[in-house]
């Protein structure tokens, strides 16, 4: 069998790989216990149970949910019933930067030998490498912006690169603050509007996702032009 095609087949059996996982996650977040973890209401009231060390264990959680690859935009929005708009968003950037770089030396120092030996001649892992080489504060901080960008794969992505550490942490935790304050203001306001409350609150931070979401786009197909 000729190197070339092994490598590729390499390449998709690793791929296939991460949707069957991905689908597997998503399969038990909807049809068992573990469908806890995507409801804000229900993470909202187990935290409360643990008052007195309310930010570390949150802070743990979320670390340790974003390592496993469960998204962070639920435990984002709880955040903000939680511990309201300011205080709640300096949590979840916190969370979210120390859940990026666990996950970015886990990729680091378990995946990347294995990464660079079988996926060296991915065009994908190639092209984002040389990315990453040419501006690499610059290249996180705008994979960061995106709020719907696709945080823990990209997380592990950036550990297979030979990206610095500090660079990765820094830009990381300065491009988490627009889409933490999101959906830390959907929290927010969505537990008021639940309450019979203003719902102009929510819809206003809704606007502001998706003008967080469409901005970036925008802008990177008008620089094509």
């Amino acid at each position: 069998m000729p190197r070339r095609f092994k490598k590729n087949n390499c390449a998709i059996n690793l791929c296939l790989g991460l949707v069957i996982i991905l689908l597997i996650l998503l399969f038990l977040g909807v049809n068992s216990p573990l469908k806890a973890v995507f409801d804000p209401i229900y993470l909202e009231s187990y935290f409360q149970q643990y008052e007195n060390y309310l930010e570390v264990l949150f802070i743990f959680v979320y670390t340790v949910l974003t390592v496993v690859g469960v998204p962070g935009t639920v435990l984002t929005i709880a955040g903000g019933g939680l511990f309201g708009l300011w205080h709640g968003t300096l949590i979840s950037i916190i969370s979210a930067t120390l859940g990026a770089l666990c996950s970015f030396w886990t990729a680091r120092y378990l995946l990347q030998n294995y990464a660079q030996r079988k996926l060296s001649q991915s065009k994908q892992l190639i092209r984002f490498q040389q990315a990453v080489l040419d501006q690499p504060f610059t290249f996180v901080l705008a994979t960061r912006f995106i709020p719907i960008s696709p945080y823990n794969l990209v997380n592990y992505l950036f550990g297979l690169t030979t990206i610095n550490w500090f660079d990765y942490t820094l830009a990381t935790f300065i491009g988490v603050i627009p889409g933490s304050f999101a959906y830390t203001w959907i929290g927010v306001s969505g537990k008021v509007a639940m309450s019979g409350g203003d719902r102009l609150s929510l819809f206003l931070a809704l606007t502001f996702l998706a003008l967080l979401t469409i901005i970036p786009l925008v802008l990177k197909k008008q620089k094509k032009f």
